[in-house]
């Protein structure tokens, strides 16, 4: 092969990878600096009044004794009539308020109450203001499910946009200092050049956590992560039984709490027609809003009512919220923990600590524990070590994602997200400076290599592959854009004229 055959099929392929970077890049930029602006806001709200607003702020007394949970919760039961307590969350710090999430038949709240007087601070309706309006943006455009598949099919591309962006920036630099460290004193005086050596430097800089992010920013998505990931990477119910059959057990020993504790806690007799086990998502979670560990969510809930399980709260105590706080204490649980009360006649109580729930910092400290509303026992007692390998992955994946880590992962996703816009903006500029000079010919897209067609390379077609068959979602983007560049671009004038 001659020396010019060499240039012109090197040339061929970068026109080829160029044009695929161009069109991925056209659809999912709008998509992607909506993500970095909804998670600029999220890291915001979540850092400043937090979530439900834990993060408001009271008077500590002299006296730092804490008036009885039950008394708090019957205060916050209070401003909602015939309400029922679902879940407690204690303080974050000791001038912090403690959260009630209480529930009507028409309405759901989360009251903020005062733990030293069980003063109520605030009532709010329960997943509103501007963190939940943030986060249904960033999950789902507010579609739906609609969004949630356009969401995953601009992580998709973003994967493909990362691959052939390494390829056409390494093609320029030929070494890794030189695509992390620009010299262009010259170029740069360019414009255009300029704008490109920020944006691929840039894009450099970043793409291993744009990685990381789209992978586990996916494995929440309707498709890739729901039906394939976590459907196959669930802690394994069998450790308690998947919707086991009670057995009749003594609950006399157990005094009875507050009506509110012990709502429709008819012991299950023996012989009863068992029902499916809820999953971990449908008991715990609270519409849209991510409260229970990836691992989990699909995992179904242990049941109370059967002599499974292993010493939990002693006998002669009474099963309360009170006394279910002090044995979450009692086994180690520190600051701030959420309390969920059991649900039913099955239900049980659940404590569960973890940092996707802003909870603390530490990934590897999640705890969650199953007790038995009846038996007081420890029905499943859940840590970090006991998931499996991608359940770790997906609790420390979501700790950097979500910015839970401390002060420094919330500047580093905040400059992670500003970089995000800046690339997407600068390829928007260069697209713009890049076009023809004549009026006529400024309509349309105008792809790189306008007119040309390339013949497919193969070793390109290799990660295309793979993406459209590790992500489903892609599929559909991928046969569209080769259609569009193979077909339409390269046979039907018209169109070329009117679109590119």
């Amino acid at each position: 092969m001659s020396k010019h055959t060499s240039q012109s099929t090197n040339t061929q392929r970068y026109f080829t990878v160029w044009r695929w970077h161009f069109y991925a890049g056209m659809f999912i930029a709008p998509f992607l600096i909506i993500l970095a602006c909804s998670a600029l806001g999220m890291l915001l709200m979540s850092n400043i009044a937090g979530r439900d607003d834990d993060r408001l702020t009271i008077t500590t007394p002299d006296s730092v004794v804490t008036a009885p949970i039950s008394t708090q919760a019957k205060n916050a039961l209070n401003t909602l009539p015939n309400s029922t307590l679902v879940k407690y969350i204690a303080p974050r710090d000791t001038d912090t308020v403690a959260l009630f999430q209480v529930k009507s038949a028409s309405h759901e709240n989360m009251v903020a109450v005062n733990p030293y007087t069980a003063d109520i601070v605030k009532s709010t309706p329960t997943n509103s203001g501007l963190y939940y309006t943030f986060n249904d943006i960033h999950a789902d455009l507010l579609l739906g499910k609609v969004g949630d598949y356009i969401q995953e099919t601009t992580a998709s591309l973003t994967i493909l946009m990362i691959l052939t962006g390494w390829y056409l920036w390494w093609q320029k630099r030929k070494s890794l200092k030189a695509m992390l460290i620009p010299n262009d004193a010259v170029n740069n005086k360019k414009k255009r050049s300029f704008i490109r050596t920020i944006h691929a430097t840039l894009g450099s800089w970043i793409s291993v956590l744009l990685l990381f992010f789209c992978i586990s920013g996916m494995a929440w998505a309707g498709i890739w992560g729901e039906r394939m990931v976590q459907a196959w990477s669930q802690f394994p119910a069998g450790k308690w039984g998947v919707a086991p059959m009670p057995l009749s057990i003594d609950h006399s020993q157990h005094h009875v709490g507050m009506d509110m504790n012990n709502a429709e806690a008819t012991p299950h007799v023996h012989g009863a027609t068992p029902v499916t086990a809820p999953t971990h998502g449908d008991a715990l979670n609270t519409g849209s809003t991510k409260d229970v560990p990836w691992v989990l969510e699909l995992t179904p809930m242990p049941a109370s009512g059967t002599v499974a399980g292993k010493d939990g709260i002693a006998s002669n105590i009474p099963i309360m919220i009170d006394t279910v706080d002090r044995f979450a204490r009692e086994i180690g649980i520190v600051g701030r923990y959420q309390l969920n009360l059991p649900q039913g006649n099955t239900g049980v109580w659940t404590i569960s600590q973890d940092s996707m729930s802003y909870d603390m910092k530490n990934p590897m400290a999640d705890r969650t524990v199953h007790i038995d509303r009846y038996s007081g026992n420890i029905l499943a007692d859940i840590r970090f070590d006991d998931y499996n390998a991608f359940g770790k992955f997906m609790a420390a994946g979501i700790a950097i994602h979500m910015g839970t880590l401390g002060w420094w992962s919330v500047l580093v996703n905040v400059l992670f997200c500003l970089s995000v816009i800046a690339i997407c903006v600068s390829g928007y500029i260069m697209w713009w400076q890049r076009r023809p000079r004549h009026a006529s010919e400024k309509v349309g897209l105008n792809p790189p290599a306008r007119g040309l067609s390339f013949s497919i390379w193969w070793p390109f077609a290799i990660p295309l592959l793979a993406v459209a068959i590790i992500f489903p979602t892609a599929i559909i983007a991928i046969i569209a854009i080769g259609l569009l560049d193979f077909l339409v671009i390269s046979r039907v004038g018209f169109l070329q004229k009117l679109l590119f």
